[in-house]
């Protein structure tokens, strides 16, 4: 699936030919409130833009990780009503990081299909030095799927290597910190349990406290970031 529609409206046929899925799916979405009403043009044509398809991108992620439809509802009405196409993709990497790792040797040809680009020597080192990709043997890659989709985003980032690399650093030691700290948490909770319901506990509790986790910290940036740019407009 691709996300990248740019700001070119879709109509039903083409966002859902875009989102691999049927016209008759993603009506359906619209009318169980997955996805939001199409802007209405010349004619009464529905037009479909970058959310939509983010969202459908979205809904498949969780699909795939096996949330029914009504589960997939109720993670759909937490988040926020604001999120643009960006936050939703963001989500939907945080949601393929629940998965198992899945790393697989493919050519690159391969590899510039899952990463809907052609992929350059550059790109590689890049993606290389994010443990996304390493070279195999025989001109081949290990992929690590879960992370592919979110390096080759970061490919576009106006960000050296180096400053993309410390990023990621802060991100680990912080959220390795913070799991430490609700880890202990929930243990004092269901000390007194068995092993069944502390799985079972843990197997509801890792999609919520991740979309928590995600839902704080975007807006934690996103004021800081606005701080940064008054001080710097005023300074």
């Amino acid at each position: 699936m691709t996300t990248d529609v740019g700001d070119t409206p879709l109509t039903i046929d083409e966002l859902a030919a875009r989102a691999g899925v049927t016209v008759r799916t993603v009506r359906f979405y619209g009318s169980k409130g997955l996805l939001p009403p199409p802007v209405i043009g010349p004619r009464r044509v529905g037009h479909y833009g970058p959310e939509h398809l983010a969202r459908l991108a979205l809904i498949e992620e969780l699909q795939r990780q096996g949330m029914t439809l009504s589960a997939i509802e109720r993670y759909l009405r937490r988040l926020p009503a604001d999120l643009s196409p960006h936050d939703l993709a963001i989500h939907r990497a945080v949601v393929a990081s629940w998965a198992p790792d899945e790393v697989e040797t493919v050519s690159r040809e391969e590899l510039g299909r899952r990463a809907g680009r052609a992929l350059t020597d550059e790109d590689l080192e890049r993606l290389a030095a994010m443990n996304v990709v390493a070279a195999a043997e025989d001109g081949a890659f290990r992929v690590d799927s879960g992370l592919l989709r979110l390096g080759v985003q970061l490919l576009d980032v106006p960000l050296s290597q180096e400053a993309i690399l410390a990023a990621r650093k802060v991100l680990v030691e912080h959220s390795r910190a913070a799991a430490h700290e609700l880890s202990q948490l929930l243990r004092g909770e269901v000390a007194e349990r068995d092993a069944r319901d502390v799985r079972s506990l843990s197997a509801h509790m890792h999609p919520l406290v991740v979309q928590a986790l995600l839902t704080t910290f975007q807006r934690s940036l996103r004021e800081e970031l606005s701080e940064w740019i008054t001080r710097s407009g005023t300074g």
